[in-house]
């Protein structure tokens, strides 16, 4: 099971300088407008994709561009598909910025995963679908877009990190 939960299998992965790439395998929890109060103090689209322990937990950049804010926040250990894990729980937020504006991604810690790993910092290039962080043992990302980003996946839809298309600009 551990050797399984540390794979990273090979892909062809999706890129288009319009597009949003899925950032991690799993289920899609949540789609909805929220209010932002971290990083942009405005309205945006959130589609967060929950990974149970038995999914590949590799993160994947979902947009290439610079790396403008990275910030680890200290947390509670709540179910990943709980609402409130967005901001109460231990999570890692970086913020992505091209040409279509600036994507916000959250690597949130589960109940059972109490270890978060990102690679990126500020200033930083990042490509789209490259490989950005880790989160050991079931845990949930969050991607906050534009809030006229048309969605391109469903509630409950079952995705793949660096594959399935979340969303265009």
């Amino acid at each position: 099971f551990i050797v399984s939960f540390f794979r990273g299998p090979k892909r062809s992965l999706t890129v288009g300088d319009e597009l949003v790439v899925c950032p991690a395998d799993g289920k899609v929890v949540v789609i909805e407008e929220v209010v932002d109060t971290e990083y942009f103090k405005d309205k945006r689209l959130q589609i967060s994709v929950f990974m149970s322990p038995a999914n590949v937990h590799q993160n994947r950049n979902p947009v290439s561009g610079e790396v403008v804010y990275n910030q680890y926040h200290k947390g509670k250990y709540l179910v990943a598909w709980d609402p409130k894990s967005s901001t109460e729980n231990e999570r890692h937020s970086i913020v992505i910025r091209n040409k279509n504006g600036d994507t916000l991604v959250k690597q949130i810690a589960g109940a059972l995963a109490k270890r978060i790993v990102n690679y990126t910092s500020v200033g930083q290039q990042v490509q789209q679908s490259d490989e950005y962080g880790f989160i050991k043992f079931g845990s949930r990302v969050d991607v906050l877009l534009p809030p006229d980003a048309k969605v391109e996946v469903a509630l409950n839809q079952k995705v793949k990190g660096g594959v399935t298309l979340l969303a265009r600009f």
